[in-house]
């Protein structure tokens, strides 16, 4: 089955929180420059989806919002609303219409992107999917959502690092937040460096038939597509369960209230944790490789404190620092990633960072360490596709 995505699924667009702070309101329609620096010959597909009024759709280049109809079970083809994006060198301003939430912009390379449409739903392309129309497509998106607190917009790795685009916004005063950007080389390095790993972590690479090398799916999605072992995480969460037998773990989840910790300590195979009061307020089994990839199942979070406990904990065993590091989260990126079994991908691709900032998985956003920009009053932004 391919993702049916009724929901926005990365961090970025579960805020439930979202607050719009005291400042001008933004434009009802944004400015959204796609820069085409890629250095491909190739034709460019853009798409601009969305939420708006509790109904899924689609946005044209001028702005204007669409709500999908039709559907059926199986599902039905969509109608085609590719807007041509520019060509090597060049750029196609968008516009982006205020409440638009758990939006993406898709990009595609030579070939549009096949989507389909169930009732009151879309099916998108999900490329680690068996019999995945778009598998052999060259392609990628940006999430953001555009409310009266700004835009928040983030390029995403939690599902595959494909076309490497930095992400861009600029303020009202002519401030401007870059995020995104590869070093030098960075799309071959994310590649070679899977390569040059083996076993699972290279089976992620996914090339066509013409030798084009289109995407390194995230292991989460690599589980789905059946190259990526669901017991790889199983031997380091039991030696962590294990140290919190005799040593308590600390987790202070909130940075801005420094008083307010959690001490969990297992039992019985049960990581429990007890508030300063000493009243229980979360318990977590043992999560699977899939609970820790997706940051989900025995993870799953909450908008509670259960779930701010859930997502340090997800956190520090995608950076291995759980079992190592006795108070989470830990905000220093020196000590991620330092040990055999970890998340290689993330790794990877922060690593391959300008600003080092990524998401390689969904609670990368954790000490912030997401490539996010967050423009409460915005002019403008900006997607640039870079070289590669």
């Amino acid at each position: 089955m391919r993702k049916l995505l009724l929901l926005a699924t990365s961090a970025l667009l579960g805020l439930t929180t979202m607050s719009a702070p005291v400042h001008a309101a933004p434009p009802n329609l944004l400015p959204l420059t796609v820069t085409n620096n890629s250095g491909r010959g190739d034709a460019v597909h853009l798409y601009v989806f969305g939420e708006m009024g509790g109904r899924l759709g689609y946005v044209n280049a001028s702005g204007q919002f669409t709500p999908w109809s039709g559907g059926g079970n199986p599902p039905t083809p969509a109608p085609d609303v590719s807007i041509p994006g520019p060509g090597n060198g060049g750029s196609r301003t968008l516009q982006i219409p205020i409440n638009l939430a758990g939006g993406r912009l898709y990009m595609s390379f030579r070939d549009k992107l096949k989507f389909s449409l169930v009732p009151n739903g879309l099916v998108q392309p999900a490329p680690w999917a068996p019999g995945d129309p778009n598998r052999d497509i060259l392609f990628d998106w940006s999430e953001f959502t555009y409310n009266g607190g700004g835009l928040w917009l983030n390029s995403s790795q939690v599902d595959m690092f494909s076309v490497p685009h930095a992400v861009e916004t600029t303020s009202q005063a002519g401030a401007t937040k870059k995020t995104g950007q590869l070093v030098s080389n960075g799309r071959n390095r994310v590649f070679d460096q899977h390569q040059q790993l083996g076993g699972d972590w290279a089976r992620l690479i996914h090339t066509r038939g013409d030798g084009t090398r289109l995407r390194v799916l995230n292991p989460s999605k690599g589980l789905d597509a059946g190259v990526f072992s669901g017991s790889y995480f199983a031997n380091y969460v039991s030696s962590t369960w294990s140290t919190y037998q005799n040593t308590p773990l600390t987790v202070v989840p909130y940075r801005n209230e420094p008083n307010r910790k959690f001490t969990g300590r297992t039992s019985g195979g049960v990581l429990n944790f007890t508030n300063t009061s000493g009243q229980q307020v979360a318990s977590f089994q043992q999560p699977s490789t899939r609970d820790v990839l997706n940051c989900d199942g025995r993870l799953a979070a909450p908008n509670n404190d259960v779930g701010a406990i859930s997502r340090s904990l997800c956190a520090a065993l995608n950076r291995s620092t759980l079992g190592f590091l006795h108070t989470q989260p830990t905000y220093n990126a020196s000590e991620f990633y330092t040990r055999a079994t970890t998340n290689h991908f993330s790794k990877i691709v922060h690593a391959n960072m300008v600003d080092g900032k990524a998401y390689g998985f969904a609670f990368d956003d954790v000490g912030a360490f997401e490539s996010l920009v967050h423009e409460p009053n915005p002019r403008s932004a900006k997607v640039t596709l870079t070289a590669f």
